[in-house]
This record gives structure tokens, sequence and C-alpha cells, in this order.
């Protein structure tokens, strides 16, 4: 047993100091240390105080040892020292180059601090000892006592850094208050105040709970630990023993000339990039990061990064192409079987495919169809992929704000990915499949990049034959791809995208169209969609009209599909019920609140209603589902000459607004209105569904003959809309959106369509003759022209128009 193990039970009779009067002794203050009686500790004495203290010991070497509450006290006063303390004698002094000295010094007894008599040069105090309260010898504390020890003795074979002597130790102490002493001052986990605790606690019972909580948690901590410890062994060794096993089986297969997997699997690689027909430089890189792979290990972090990029790599098709003829008799009939109309798109594609067929090098063009929802935009170019015989891929970019989604993630991120242009590449597995950009105008914005901005490379046929992938990171040749973008408004394209892309607009169907759409597409996909057949089944030409003009308002025909679905769906429902007989649809059948219910929508009705009283007028406006018609109303009250105008309107139709009421009072006089009208009226225009905002000049025309029509208190002829921006002078300017608006009107139930003269050829380039059935196209240069038109100048033209207003209402069906 070594000597300082010995001092810490064995101290000299004659040390101690049995008295228990009051004493005056130096104090000595330490940091994060606590000695206890009978104990034996070094102390490291440095502060200036601390080693005056210890040279001004003559013979009688007593001193107490007091702990400091907190540590980075420098230089403590009595307040910073907690009360108790130790009382103890210094058995040697030795002194340290560095000036401090180095003491070994013996715990004695528990002191407690009553007064401090000195303070300087170092601190003096009269100190009572503390004695430890009797406690009587009983079971309870004879079991504490042997659980403690057997608590300690397992903390010491656990642990790495404690003696197996200290168990030794404690076990021959038989005094239990010593016992628990001896094991607080031996226990390194156990903090600062903890142990200045169990030395303020003078009933040993006490002490002995309080030490035993902290052993019986300190186990627990070591047996955890010890855990840890054993599965990171384990894991390490499991480790070591894979790779040497691993190595052997290495030397192994090279002495039966057989190949490792891995080497397998870099051989496959090589082989696929080999056949990949790569170009000159690409192929240099992929080699180039075989090569890295081959001398990495499989456990290392990159390995599965670098081959799948070389993975990524091998599988593009750099050369592997479609390979079919284009013959144009077929490719004209497979669009004129997939969609009706649609002649000018059509006309466009064939061109496309007769040049292809005579040049098979020229760069694919970026088309872009431009039309409201349910139009075919789509489906369009599924059905030129077709007729094309290539593949077809859909990359629908609404909503997408990062441009990484474009272009790629660089390698440097974990997960990295190509875009999803070279991922529908690898989808298509040829490298001039049809690629679809749907909805490129719902293209977002924000801090990620601007997705819109890493299109132009790819949508450019002067670089895409390089494109350049952030993943891949080398050049791909887009140039063979056709792409074909679709979009719903092109103000939302961005002014450079817009330059690449060849724009065909695809306008709304007329009622004919829609009818021919609904027979030959329509009804047979969901007749076929639910389960019924058409001997089960008939939509009679009378019905499907019926349907267009009172339950679907729309420039395409989704809303159409989706009704004749659900009517379709009630006759699956009879047959599943037993009723087997063949549904024949009809108006009336429809109307029936277990089909389609009443009518929702009452157009033709409505405009000859509205339209009886003076002062209310009927607009057409472009809207991005293909147009629509605007009611405007007027009306007059008693007033200051005010003027009021409502309905969410934008700042332009306002504009609008004011011009028109300055136009009709600077031509009060010509249009018969009393002059002096306007200064104890006011008037106020009012456009309805104020929910919806409004704006644009074209509804000036509109705005002139409402307020005519109200201070000359005649109706507007029945049936008649009109579109158009006014001057001041009296001229009546073009607009846009002719064909939307036409069309919309006719949808309408509209007879008379006023239009600015200057549209004259727009209508006719834009229009069939089909379309243009039923209507009466007036064009006006001048406002007076307009309302010439527009409003009746006799009283025969004021009852004939009654009587037309009549004869529309009596029509209207009743649902």
């Amino acid at each position: 047993m070594s000597k300082e193990i010995q001092g810490l039970g064995l101290t000299d009779p004659e040390l101690r100091n049995d008295a228990s009067e009051a004493r005056t002794l130096p104090v000595l203050p330490v940091r994060d240390t606590v000695l206890f009686p009978h104990a034996v500790l070094p102390l490291t004495v440095g502060r200036e105080s601390s080693v005056q203290l210890i040279n001004s010991l003559g013979d009688d070497k007593t001193i107490v040892v007091v702990a400091q509450r907190e540590a980075r006290v420098d230089s403590p006063q009595p307040t910073d020292l907690f009360a108790v303390g130790t009382l103890a004698v210094v058995h040697k002094v030795v002194r340290m180059p560095n000036q401090s000295l180095f003491v070994f010094a013996e715990g004695l007894e528990r002191v407690k601090v009553t007064e401090y008599a000195q303070l300087t040069p170092f601190m003096r105090a009269t100190v009572e000892t503390v004695p430890d309260e009797p406690t009587p010898k009983n079971s309870e504390i004879e079991a504490l006592q042997r659980n403690v020890l057997t608590l300690f003795q397992q903390i010491v074979a656990g642990s790495p850094t404690l003696s197996d002597e200290l168990s030794t130790v404690a076990a021959n102490i038989e005094d239990a208050g010593r016992m628990v002493d001896f094991i607080a001052s031996s226990l390194p986990s156990l903090s600062t105040r903890d142990k200045q605790d169990v030395l303020e606690t003078p009933d040993v019972q006490v002490r002995l709970e309080k030490i035993n909580q902290h052993l019986a948690k300190e186990l627990e901590v070591q047996q955890l630990r010890n855990k840890i410890q054993s599965e990171v062994q384990d894991r390490v060794q499991q480790t070591q023993r894979e790779y040497y096993l691993r190595e052997q089986m290495k030397a192994i297969q090279k002495e039966l000339g057989e190949q490792d997997e891995t080497t397998r699997d870099t051989e496959d690689l090589r082989q696929k990039i080999e056949a990949a027909g790569m170009p000159d430089d690409v192929k240099k890189e992929a080699l180039k990061e075989l090569g890295r792979l081959a001398r990495m290990s499989p456990m290392a972090a990159d390995y599965g990064l670098t081959r799948n990029y070389i993975e990524w790599l091998a599988v593009l098709p750099w050369q592997k192409s479609s390979g079919v003829e284009v013959d144009i008799p077929k490719a004209k009939e497979i669009l004129d079987s997939d969609h009706y109309d649609l002649v000018k798109v059509k006309d466009r594609i064939l061109d496309y495919l007769s040049v292809r067929r005579l040049r098979p090098t020229m760069k694919g063009p970026i088309l872009c169809f431009v039309g409201p929802p349910g139009v075919g935009k789509t489906s369009l170019g599924k059905s030129i992929a077709r007729a094309l015989g290539r593949k077809f891929v859909r990359l629908s970019l609404g909503g997408v704000h990062d441009e990484a989604e474009i272009r790629g993630h660089r390698r440097t991120y974990i997960g990295a990915l190509p875009g999803q242009i070279m991922q529908g590449i690898r989808r298509a597995e040829t490298n001039d499949p049809v690629f679809m950009l749907d909805e490129i105008d719902k293209v977002g914005r924000d801090f990620r990049g601007d997705p819109g901005s890493a299109l132009l490379e790819a949508l450019d046929p002067e670089q895409n034959f390089s494109f350049r992938d952030n993943y891949l990171d080398v050049p791909f040749d887009l140039s063979k791809v056709l792409f074909i973008t679709t979009a719903n408004m092109l103000d939302p394209i961005a002014e450079p995208l817009r330059d690449r892309i060849e724009i065909i607009e695809l306008q709304g169907y007329t009622e004919e169209e829609k009818v021919h759409i609904a027979f030959q597409y329509l009804v047979p996909r969901q007749v076929e969609e639910n389960g019924i057949t058409k001997e089960q089944i008939e939509f009679p030409e009378e019905t499907i009209r019926f349907i267009i003009r009172h339950y679907t308002r729309e420039a395409g025909v989704r809303s159409l599909e989706r009704t004749i679905g659900t009517i379709c769906r009630k006759q699956a429902r009879r047959i599943a019920e037993g009723k087997t007989e063949k549904l024949v649809v009809t108006p009336e059948l429809v109307q029936q609140v277990d089909m389609l219910g009443g009518m929702k929508i009452r157009t033709e009705g409505e405009i000859a209603e509205r339209t009886k009283r003076a002062g209310v007028a009927v607009g057409l406006a472009w809207t991005p589902t293909g147009g629509d018609v605007l009611f405007v109303e007027a009306n007059k009250m008693k007033g200051k000459g005010g003027f009021t105008m409502t309905g969410q309107l934008g700042q332009v139709m306002q504009e609008s607004m004011q011009a028109a009421l300055t136009w009709v009072r600077s031509n009060a006089k010509e249009l018969g209105i009393d002059e002096a009208f306007f200064a104890d009226h006011d008037i106020h225009i009012h456009v309805p569904a104020g929910a919806i905002p409004k704006d644009g000049p074209s509804a000036g025309v509109t705005m002139v003959t409402a307020l005519v029509s109200l201070l000359t208190e005649r109706p507007v002829r029945p049936l008649t809309a009109m579109t158009g921006e006014i001057t001041l002078s009296g001229n009546v300017l073009p607009i846009g959106g002719v064909k939307e608006k036409t069309l919309a009107a006719k949808r309408a139930g509209v007879k008379d369509i006023i239009m600015p003269a200057e549209n004259r050829q727009n209508v006719q380039e834009d229009l069939t003759p089909e379309q243009l059935q039923g209507l009466n196209m007036h064009y006006v240069k001048t406002i007076q022209e307009l309302l010439d038109i527009a409003l009746p100048s006799t009283r025969d033209q004021a009852e004939n128009d009654a009587e037309v207003r009549e004869e529309v209402l009596s029509t209207v069906p009743v649902g």
C-alpha cells in the first residue's frame, strides 16, 4: 500500500487538538477543493496572502482550510468563503520554481468559522469544533453503510482512473462518518458544492443517505458510459474485421484470377461509357471520374456520389434518336383525328415536318401555344409527338421557384440531381423527344433564383446545342429536341424569353365547334371511362347545345366534358340499380334535380332583360379564360354635378369613363341633352360583378353609349354588344383580343357587334365564316356612328326593338 493511501486513514494522535473551546487560527482559502477530516490532501498555494500565511507558521502548523464559493475570485473576502471548513495540520511544504508552494495538509476535524479576527496580510478567524452528532448503532445504519460501501466498490471496479486499493481502504474503515468522508474525498466526479454539503452535514445518517444518492447516480452514469464505449469498440472491431476479410478476399481472387465486385462494377461502367457514344470531351471527363472511382474505397463518403454521376453520364442518350421517317400525310391524318379545327396550328406543325424531312439537321423551333384553359394545348403536344413518332415528355412549370429545378444542383450539395430538363431527356431515352413545358407563364421568381432566365439557354436555338446542366457540368445537345411551351397569357412571360419562342394563339371555340368536339371526342371518351356503352346512352345534338348554352360558359371544353361525364355517371348508377333501358338525354331530363338541376346560365334572356331600360349597355372584355360580356349601367339623380364610378375599376377604365362623360357634355346640344342638366344632377356609372377587378380602355364606347342612352332615355338596341377605345375628339380606336371578344359575344347570344373600323382586317383574318355565322358586324370610326347603330333613332325603331326583346324573352327556356 502506498504512503499516500496509508496517510488517508492514519493520523498522528499527537497532531489532533481535542479542545472544544474556540480558537483563533490562520484561514487558508482554496479553490475547487474540499478537505475532509482524516484525509491528506496536496494543496498548491500561489496567492501572495496564502504564501505569507504558510511562511508565518512556526512550531504550531495548525490552519483552517475553507473552500471558496466561487473559484474565479482571486482575492476572497469572508463573504466569499463557506462557513464550515476543516481544521488541518501542515506536514510538508515544497517550494516551486515559480515562487508558489506545494503543501501537504491533513484534515483533523470539522470546524465552523464564527468570526474573522484579521484580513491582512492573511486572514485569521475564530473557529469552533463541529462534532459528529451521536448516531445509535442499529440495523438501518449498518445496512446503509454496507450499501454505500458496495456502490463505491462497484464504481472503483468499473473506473479506469480510480485505484483498486481505494476499495480495500474503505472496507477497513469501521466508523460510518469517517467512511463517508473518505468516499466523498475520493470521488473526482463529485462537485465542490456537493462535497461541501457533505462536509457541512454533522448527522452521520443524513450524510450516508446523501452520499448513497450520489453513488447510485454515479454508478448509473458509469454503466451507461461503459455501454457506449463497448458499442463503439464493437463497431470499430467489426469495421477492422470487415477490412481484413475484404483484403483477404482480394488476395484470394487475385490468386484465382477473378475480379472483386468493385472491379466488376468499374468495368461495367467503363463498358457503358464506351457504348454511350459520348462526345470526346464528355468521354474524357467520364473516364477521369471513373479513374477516381477505381482508386476510391467503397466505404468512402464520395464513392456513391461519384458512381451516380458516372451513371448519369453513361445513360444519357448522346447519340440515340427516334430515327422515324416523317410521313406528312400520316402526320396530317393523326392531327386531324385528335383535334378539331386548329387549322393554323396544324399548318405550322406540318410546315415544320416538311422542312425537317428535307433537312434532317435543322434546329428545332420553340413553339408556344397561348390560349385559355381547355382549348387543347397540352393534348396537341401529345398529338404532335405521335405524328412525329417521337417520345413525349411533359414538365409542368407552374409554381416552380428554384432555378435548380431547371438547371440542376451543383454536385457539392447533398442529394444533388440534374435539372428537370435532363431528367426528362433520360426518361425519353432519345435525344429528340417532343418536350412540353406546361404553364410557362406561371413560373415563379424569388431569392432562390429565376427559373425563367434559366430557360433562356435551353430555349434558344442558337445556344441549346451545348446546354450545360449544373450537376453534369458537360455540354449536351438539345437542338434536336422539339420544345413546345404553353401559356394562358403572354404578359407574365419575360421579354427575353418571349423573344426566343414562336407564339401560336389558340382562341376559344364557338358553339358549333364545341358540338363537333363533343360528338367526336368528349362523349365517346366519357362513355368509355364511365363503363357504359353507346347503346346504353344517347346525346342528341339539341341536348349538347342546351348544355353548352346553359351549363357551361368557357372558351375551351373542359367544363363541357365534366358535365357530360356527370350525366354518364348518372346512367352508370341507373344501370347498377337494375334499370337497363337506354337513356336518351333530353333538355328536360338534364334539368331534373337528379341530373344537372336547373339552368346555371341564362345569357340570352339576361341581355334582353337588362337592356330594356335606358342607361344599360353591353361591352366585350378580354379575359385569361377567353373573353366575356360586360354590363355597364348608368343612372342619374338630383345633385350638384357629381360623377361616381364603382365596380372595382382600374385606373385606365376610370379614365375612359371620364373621357366618355367629357365627350357627352361637350356634345350635349347635338345629342339633344339640356346643357344645364349636368349642373343639378349627379351621374353614377357602375360595372356589375364588383368583386372582380376590371381594367382596360376598350370599354370606352360602352361608357359613352350607356351615358347617352340614360340622358336621352333611349334603351340600347337588343342583343347588341360593343368594344372600342374612344378619344375626346370623338374617334373610336382599335382594340385587341378581337377573336376572344367575338366568340364571347356569340356564346352570350349577341346578334350585333360594334367594333372599330380598323379591326375589320383582324375579324377577316382571325375568324372563319362559320364563327361569324349569325352575327352582324358593324364597324365604326366615330362615336356618332356608334350611337347611330346602338340607339334607336325613330319611334318605329324603338317599338321594333321592344318587340324583339319580348320575343327573345319568350323563347328563353325556364328551368
